[in-house]
């Protein structure tokens, strides 16, 4: 497989992309740099003066990374974030929460993904920007992000997602495809990834389309080991020179297309903290083979990722849509704050909540109930991420005031959801995995995988040893000298 993945499959591919982004002038970031953006060329760092951070240049690539900062113009020395105190998640852990709306283009860290997925394509002649229509099958930003790298790279993008996503997405879309037919809706909500694997399975008989499905591409979990995992790790040992006592208990992630749980593999490999999958209560897959609806957007469910490292997860939390559902409110609504502030929450805790979209809240909660289930102190710090922020969801906000809220939303509303779904975040539904629930969980993604996908039996099974994860790892450095290569090749590198 890594010998596949790291030559020219063809040649004449190869060339029409170098002639492409020779002509276009598109250089290409390495994941090194994606990683360190301090080791990119002066003159490159310097050409982004200037440039709109949400415009479709392609020197924004060199914004792809986690050290942006609020005006994502500049950079910071440590990746933005905020440390959640005791004061508001009723647990003595600190729980550090990176942002991802820090991105360029999209406000999300999918972007990443998205490069991560089509950059190595492109290096080893496996799509033509000239000819390739570039598919995005996603639950939520990981499509945004694929329409974005797309025009970028001169290539038709398009986004295939549920109908049932916030209208901010389809607004975004709107304006990003080349034409209004590269966004595909297909049925449902958050849970019905089928129906979208279904729909690529028709798009795949045209030679001219290629799927980049982020739930299968390793480059969306490789990505996330050298990129997020390496920003992640830099944010914690920054707070530990600062309290050399702190130590990283675990990092939690829900799961979605499991690409972001690959910084886990990363911080576990440097620092030994535990990995946490966190799936939506309603359709509790990891921790109940089940199945369901629910509003918690970013994740995708009732299956499990063909690139989750499995048997390296430690913890499985289930998270309730409702939790998130009227946390967004909480966060969002000055009665809300004003209940967080009467508890003691500073003012520069508060101005970080709106950095928080849901699957970002699903993060804080999971990481409460992981601090209490594994009895964690305040010596043991808790990393996550914020995928995305409020801004996402805007148009969310009165259908949810509306379901629980009964339309009005105030002082005393606020101190019962935040009662009840953070002081109240329990360890009910925290599976601590053991060789058997890893085994059962693995095992579930035969279905989807073998029987459905028509992946072989043998490329499903040796993912099961971390010996597989650790190969992978060859991958970087290799994509990194063809990335080189192929900038030289265009004359821009």
């Amino acid at each position: 497989m890594i010998e596949q993945m790291t030559t020219v499959a063809d040649r004449a591919t190869y060339d029409k992309a170098v002639q492409r982004f020779r002509e276009a002038r598109i250089l290409l970031p390495t994941f090194a740099q994606m990683a360190d953006p301090t080791t990119v060329k002066p003159a490159v760092r310097a050409s982004l003066a200037g440039v709109d951070p949400d415009a479709a240049d392609a020197r924004n690539l060199f914004r792809v990374h986690w050290y942006n900062d609020a005006a994502r113009t500049g950079m910071v020395p440590v990746p933005a974030h905020v440390v959640l105190p005791e004061a508001l998640t009723g647990v003595p852990s600190p729980i550090v929460v990176a942002f991802g709306d820090h991105f360029p283009m999209i406000h999300a860290h999918k972007v990443l993904a998205a490069y991560s997925c089509l950059a190595p394509r492109i290096v080893t002649g496996r799509f033509d920007p000239t000819r390739h229509r570039a598919l995005w099958p996603s639950t939520g930003n990981y499509c945004r992000g694929g329409v974005a790298i797309s025009r970028i790279m001169g290539c038709r993008g398009v986004a295939i997602l549920p109908a049932g996503m916030s209208e901010e997405r389809f607004r975004w879309l709107e304006q990003w495809v080349m034409e209004a037919g590269d966004i595909i809706r297909t049925p449902g909500t958050e849970s019905n990834v089928k129906e979208i694997y279904d729909a690529c399975a028709e798009l795949a008989r045209d030679p001219g389309n290629v799927i980049l499905n982020q739930f299968s591409e390793f480059g969306n979990h490789l990505g996330h080991y050298a990129v997020t995992g390496s920003a992640l790790g830099h944010l914690f040992t920054s707070l530990q020179e600062k309290d050399t006592s702190l130590r990283l208990a675990a990092f939690v992630s829900a799961s979605g297309s499991a690409g972001t749980l690959g910084a886990g593999d990363w911080l576990k490999d440097h620092h030994g903290a535990k990995i946490v999958a966190v799936e939506a209560l309603e359709c509790p897959t990891m921790l109940y083979n089940g199945f369901g609806e629910h509003n918690i957007q970013g994740i995708g469910d009732k299956h499990i990722p063909f690139i989750h490292n499995v048997t390296n997860t430690d913890v499985a939390v289930a998270v309730t849509d409702h939790a998130t559902d009227q946390l967004f409110v909480l966060f969002n609504d000055e009665a809300g704050r004003a209940v967080l502030k009467a508890r003691g929450v500073s003012e520069t805790v508060l101005a970080a909540l709106p950095h928080f979209g849901f699957s970002s809240i699903c993060n804080v909660v999971a990481a409460i109930k992981t601090a209490k289930r594994l009895k964690l102190g305040a010596q043991d710090v808790i990393v996550t991420v914020a995928t995305d922020g409020a801004a996402m969801y805007t148009s969310e906000r009165p259908k949810l005031l509306r379901k629980h809220f009964g339309g009005a939303f105030d002082q005393k509303k606020a101190g019962d959801a935040y009662a009840r779904h953070v002081l109240g975040a329990d360890a009910e539904h925290v599976m601590v995995m053991g060789s058997v629930e890893r085994d059962r969980v693995f095992n579930l993604g035969y279905f989807t995988w073998v029987e459905q996908q028509g992946v072989s039996l043998a490329d499903f099974v040796v993912r099961r040893e971390q010996k597989f994860w650790r190969g992978l790892r060859e991958l970087l450095p290799a994509w990194d000298a063809m990335i080189a290569e192929f900038n030289g090749h265009t004359g821009l590198g």
